[in-house]
């Protein structure tokens, strides 16, 4: 228990010190909230009225669920930038060098993430409420939503850090930019995946974004379409599988990433 004590403590400085960060250089904080900002008003003004939501209703309540989501996912590589940058710099060598617990660095770079992720769901459920998104389900059932939007991305925050501990190199995260927008894309976010060829719909539908995004809709009493197959069907219950299944390959791979470095 004592060593348990300690180990939260040290992931609790760990955390503090990158908050500490983010209030002296903001701007990259700034420019990661207001990039989904953005596409909302991108989507929601300029093409919205182009498309149609399946039985009715606004574009704009059928958007912002979706764009809840793409901001917790495209958080991805911001994780990975901060990770690969304080291997880069030497930092995580002085860590190690430290009498601190081993996991302190990973736990409180997931601990700032969280931290930050929350303030950019504040932002944009802001955002949604200024261009006329609002939630018709119970207070239950949306703070339900919330809880599986930050779920997904507890899970997806243990891919960056893995990635940065990786690839500990920042250049690298280009690369992982370029890959995480065509997954995001490639998901029901923006339109149905019926109307996409049939093994690109699949794939849009199997993508796990997909299923926290028609399970937050659903929540929340937003329009959506739901779809015929299985797992447009079961989208409650992936939208907690996915995560969870995310989360048990990625945060053994962090800790063993993490033990190798120390070596």
């Amino acid at each position: 228990m004592n060593r348990l004590r300690w180990a939260v403590a040290d992931g609790w400085t760990v955390t503090q010190r990158d908050l500490l960060h983010w209030v002296r250089q903001p701007a990259p904080v700034v420019v990661g909230l207001l990039m989904p900002i953005m596409m909302v008003l991108m989507f929601g003004f300029l093409f919205g009225g182009a498309i149609s939501v399946p039985g009715g209703g606004d574009y704009r309540e059928f958007l912002l669920p979706g764009m809840f989501a793409m901001t917790v996912a495209f958080g991805v590589e911001g994780t990975m930038l901060a990770v690969t940058t304080d291997a880069s710099r030497g930092i995580t060598d002085r860590f190690r060098s430290m009498p601190m617990a081993p996991s302190a660095v990973v736990v409180g770079r997931s601990g700032a993430d969280m931290l930050n992720s929350m303030l950019a769901l504040l932002v944009m459920v802001a955002c949604g409420l200024l261009v006329g998104w609002r939630w018709h389900g119970s207070a239950g059932a949306a703070l339900t939503a919330f809880v599986l939007l930050l779920l997904l991305r507890f899970a997806l925050l243990w891919v960056g850090i893995y990635l940065g501990l990786v690839f500990a190199n920042p250049g690298a995260v280009m690369a992982v930019q370029i890959l995480v927008w065509p997954i995001g894309f490639l998901s029901n976010v923006f339109v149905a995946p019926e109307t996409m060829p049939g093994w690109l719909g699949t794939i849009a539908s199997w993508n796990p974004l997909s299923s926290t995004v028609t399970a937050t809709r659903e929540l929340f009493g937003n329009p959506g379409w739901g779809g015929g197959s299985w797992i447009a069907q079961h989208a409650m219950l992936m939208a907690v599988l996915w995560p969870l299944v995310i989360l048990a390959v990625f945060f053994p791979l962090s800790v063993r990433a993490f033990r190798r470095m120390s070596r």
